[in-house]
């Protein structure tokens, strides 16, 4: 019987102690690290719930790696941003933070605790805390870690170097290819040019002096003279058809009777 009336007694506590544990307001802020790029503005979430009203209650973003020095004893904590009085208080304010956090004043009621830093710099990562230290809850505070990432925005005078799969492809052999048959054409054209020019002279000897005939059987014979001009693309072949008739008229006329 003892037992019985101390078990609902135990159970009876624990569901008033869970109860208004879960009743009250409690500090949350994000589970994952927030991400920004160099320069950008960031949020760093953070609320009250359930929802409750912290207007009137103090609001501290702090850094807590950043430790007061030990060898000052008149040092002191600063904060990244400092809300209580209902107003901003900047006299306790980092300086490298200075006219760079905001909370947002107009959700306070609602318990929006968030905290935005503007023109975020690569001494701006690390952990911060808000915390709230007059809120009647077992948990007032909470951390929420911010990663700066500086290669997202910055940039170089210095011409970086392309991947490879925007490299420009190398030219293939065509310029060779292309070079190689132009040289052709132009040595072709002269050997061309200069064959027609020995034919030329050669042909215009000929006209002057004449084809003169060997002797045969005591006779006298004068040989069929060619006149080759340079005036047409078939000059060779027409010279050529010329000494070709006159070797035939020649052998016939050096075979006997």
């Amino acid at each position: 019987m003892c037992l019985t009336v101390f078990a609902i007694t135990l159970h009876l506590t624990l569901t008033v102690v869970w109860t208004s544990a879960e009743g009250q307001p409690r500090v949350i802020g994000s589970p994952r690290p927030i991400v920004v790029a160099l320069g950008n503005d960031v949020i760093l979430p953070c609320h009250i719930e359930p929802l409750f009203n912290v207007e009137g209650l103090t609001v501290e973003w702090s850094k807590p790696d950043l430790k007061p020095d030990p060898s000052d004893p008149l040092s002191r904590v600063e904060y990244v941003h400092l809300y209580r009085d209902r107003r901003e208080d900047p006299d306790m304010k980092i300086q490298s933070y200075e006219m760079r956090t905001e909370l947002f004043t107009d959700k306070l009621k609602y318990g929006n605790v968030s905290l935005k830093i503007m023109n975020v710099t690569l001494e701006d990562r690390g952990r911060y805390r808000c915390y709230i230290p007059k809120l009647k809850s077992d948990i007032k505070e909470s951390v929420v870690e911010l990663f700066v990432e500086p290669n997202s925005v910055q940039t170089t005078t210095e011409t970086q170097p392309l991947p490879r799969d925007f490299l420009t492809p190398e030219p293939k052999d065509n310029t060779t290819v292309i070079g190689g048959r132009s040289h052709l054409l132009i040595v072709a054209a002269v050997v061309f040019l200069g064959l027609l020019i020995s034919v030329g002279v050669a042909a215009r000897y000929l006209h002057r002096h004449g084809c003169q005939k060997q002797k045969v059987s005591q006779k006298k014979t004068k040989y069929m003279v060619v006149s080759c001009r340079v005036n047409h693309s078939w000059l060779t072949k027409f010279c050529y058809l010329s000494l070709q008739f006159l070797q035939n008229d020649d052998q016939s006329k050096l075979s006997p009777v």
